[in-house]
Parts: structure tokens; C-alpha cells; sequence
């Protein structure tokens, strides 16, 4: 049980920032060695340690923008800080809207190994031409509300599994001009609102069910997805203007292609 908490979190906290599709990465364990789910109450201790992991990096800039927003909440003016975090509140709705309406659907009928397949692969490419393409001329303060709402849209669409929202959200910045740095950040400080609104929803149902929490397993997959998710948003931030994106679309094809000759095989 130990091993496969530590090894399920250190996937979670690892890919969950990356372009590279965690719920690819995850499917991979239950399918290649038959590991049974986790459960929700794992689901959302590893969602807790990524939050805290992107909370604690960005914690300078998300003090900041929290007092901007609040400032001019209170009638006190716009400042550039106050306006990123309106963009933020308004590219969290459509993932919201879209989480409501269509969770259960996309749940019920998408959640298969060929989905997240496909999605890998089809979506990476999307990634590399977005970067190809880009003007890369915006910082995330540039974004504008148009922006927030199209970078928002594209995080819903995230919900299809094996999108990547982190890859999904960079390629819609991407391709409205944000450098690439730019379009990571905008990408880290939007997953906050969903991640915790996400987790929020699945504690309460896990709270309603009456469900034993598996303590052990559950502190573990905070702390080694904390920890992991942490030093996975170093690096790619660090490395994203050097590398690019290739490598991580590289990833994704040889990853769809893994998956498709696994789901071919079973």
C-alpha cells in the first residue's frame, strides 16, 4: 500500500504541472500491473499536496494579487495586480460551468485508456504548433480579458482525460502571443481556484459518503505529492525557455504510443 502511494503521488505531483498528461501517467500503473484505484480520498490528498506546492511557489505573487483584488473589490482602483486576478477568477467559470454540466458524461464516457490515448498524442501536437507559431510578445499581465476567458476555455477542455490541463492552458497562451514563460505562470496561477475548488467538491462527497479516511496512505500522498509537485514547477520554469517544448511533445507521442500498443495488447 505504501509503495503504491508514494509511486502514485510522485506520478501525480510530477506530471500534474507538466504538458505531458497525468491522468496518461496514471492509467499506465492499473493497466501494466493491475494496481487497484487508490480511491477518493488518495485522489484528494494528492490533489491537496500539488495545491500546496503551486500556493507555496507563487506565494509572493498570490499575497499580491489577493490584496490587489481586494482593493479594488472595495471600490479602491485597478492596478495591473488587480486586473491578473480578475483574469484569473474569470478563466476559472468555464472549467467550473463545464465541470458541472458535463462531469458526470465525460466520466461515464470518456475515462478509457483509448481517450487519453488519443488525447496525448492529438494535443501534444497541438502544443508544438502553437509554439511554433507563437508571437511570444506578451507578459501574463498582457492578457486581457478576452485572454483569461480563452485561456479558461482551454482549461476546460482539460476535463477530456489526457489533455493536460497545463499543456492545454500553455498552448492557448501560446498561440495569444504570451511568451512562454509568461503563459506557465498565467497556466500555475489559474490551477489554484480549480484545484481547490476540485478538491473542495471531492473532500465533500467524501465527507457526505462517510467514507473511513486511510490515514497513512493519505498523508503520504500529501507529502510526496507536495514535495514532487514543488520541484517539478522549479525545473520546468527553469528549463522551459532553453528546452522548449519539443521534448515534452516528444514525451506525449511516445507516451500515446505506449499506451495505444499496451491497450492494443490486453
Amino acid at each position: 500500500m505504501e509503495v503504491h502511494a508514494i509511486l502514485l503521488a510522485l506520478i501525480q505531483g510530477l506530471t500534474e504541472f507538466l504538458p505531458v498528461s497525468s491522468s496518461a501517467h496514471l492509467v499506465l500503473p492499473s493497466v501494466l500491473l493491475g494496481w487497484p484505484d487508490q480511491g477518493m480520498a488518495f485522489d484528494v490528498a494528492v490533489h491537496l499536496g500539488s495545491l500546496l506546492a503551486v500556493l507555496y511557489y507563487f506565494r509572493r505573487e498570490v499575497v499580491t494579487l489577493a490584496q490587489s483584488w481586494w482593493v479594488s473589490l472595495r471600490g479602491g482602483g485597478h492596478s495591473a495586480e488587480s486586473k491578473l486576478a480578475w483574469c484569473i477568477i474569470l478563466a476559472t467559470v468555464p472549467a467550473c460551468v463545464a465541470g458541472l454540466l458535463l462531469g458526470d458524461l465525460i466520466g461515464a464516457y470518456l475515462r478509457s485508456g483509448w481517450v487519453i490515448a488519443m488525447a496525448t498524442i492529438v494535443f501534444g501536437l497541438l502544443l508544438w504548433w502553437a509554439d511554433r507559431m507563437a508571437r511570444q510578445c506578451k507578459n501574463e499581465y498582457q492578457a486581457g480579458w478576452r485572454g483569461a476567458l480563452i485561456l479558461g476555455c482551454a482549461q476546460a477542455l482539460a476535463l477530456i482525460p489526457g489533455t493536460s490541463r497545463s499543456g492545454i492552458t500553455l498552448t492557448a497562451g501560446l498561440m495569444l502571443g504570451l511568451t512562454r514563460q509568461a503563459a506557465a505562470r498565467f497556466s500555475f496561477l489559474m490551477s489554484i481556484p480549480v484545484i481547490l475548488l476540485a478538491g473542495s467538491h471531492q473532500a465533500s462527497g467524501l465527507v457526505a459518503s462517510g467514507a473511513v479516511m486511510p490515514w497513512p496512505a493519505v498523508s503520504l500522498g500529501v507529502l510526496v505529492s507536495f514535495a514532487s509537485a514543488l520541484a517539478c514547477i522549479h525545473l520546468f520554469l527553469n528549463l522551459l525557455n532553453r528546452l522548449g517544448v519539443l521534448p515534452f511533445v516528444l514525451y506525449r507521442l511516445a507516451l500515446g504510443a505506449v499506451l495505444i500498443g499496451v491497450l492494443t495488447q490486453a
